[in-house]
């Protein structure tokens, strides 16, 4: 719990609003506390979202949901969704890793989710697991190549060097940097953003919940 309350408070600092909740079931309350009816909202492409039954909440036809993953949507209008995400009202999405000392630090392949994290919707709602949290922007790199990338690539069958192998091709070399890696077209490792401290204050709402949760 002390570094949990540490995390928080460096992200208060940060100019990030913390929230911790204790379960999936109270997180889920406060995203829907932290919505409005009819509010237009987007989403990250996210297992945390899923697991915490937040992606079913958006979809529950309460909000003006932009839904890339709607039956039958076309690459066209996938497209449309995320130009459309810089407008909406809120954009819900995970972390790849949050530091102790309040960063977020997120790897994209396509990079919508990681655009919207920087730029665009009023309201940022991050939801991530105490299992995301690392010490320091070295353990998120690391976090990353051995964890989220691997099992991200898996579920997105990209049949990419880290799908197969489990970690990052870049960690069989003596330095690994944090933006190497292979260079195949199944790479999902291309935008590496972190945030620090922000301009807007409480802009980015990060719920850390007490349970371990997506990759």
């Amino acid at each position: 719990m002390h570094i949990i309350e540490k995390t928080m408070k460096n992200l208060e600092a940060n100019n990030m609003k913390p929230y911790f909740c204790e379960s999936s079931e109270d997180a889920l309350s406060l995203v829907k506390s932290l919505l409005k009816s009819g509010d237009t909202i987007a989403c990250g492409g996210s297992v945390t979202l899923k697991e915490t039954g937040v992606e079913a909440l958006l979809k529950s036809g309460e909000y003006n949901f932009l839904d890339r993953s709607r039956e039958g949507i076309t690459p066209e209008e996938i497209e449309e969704v995320f130009i459309g995400a810089f407008s909406a009202d809120a954009y819900l999405m995970s972390t790849n890793a949050l530091t102790v000392n309040g960063e977020l630090y997120n790897v994209d392949g396509n990079s919508n989710r990681v655009a919207a994290l920087l730029y665009g919707p009023k309201n940022v709602i991050i939801v991530c697991g105490y299992n995301k949290i690392v010490e320091n922007l070295d353990e998120a790199v690391e976090r990353v190549k051995t964890v989220a990338a691997p099992l991200n690539t898996k579920r997105l069958h990209t049949s990419s060097y880290c799908e197969n192998a489990g970690e990052c091709m870049s960690l069989k070399g003596e330095n690994p940097f944090m933006c190497d890696g292979c260079k195949g077209a199944g790479r999902i490792c291309c935008n590496y953003v972190v945030s620090a401290q922000q301009r807007k204050k409480d802009r980015i709402k990060v719920i850390i919940v007490g349970e371990e949760l997506g990759y």
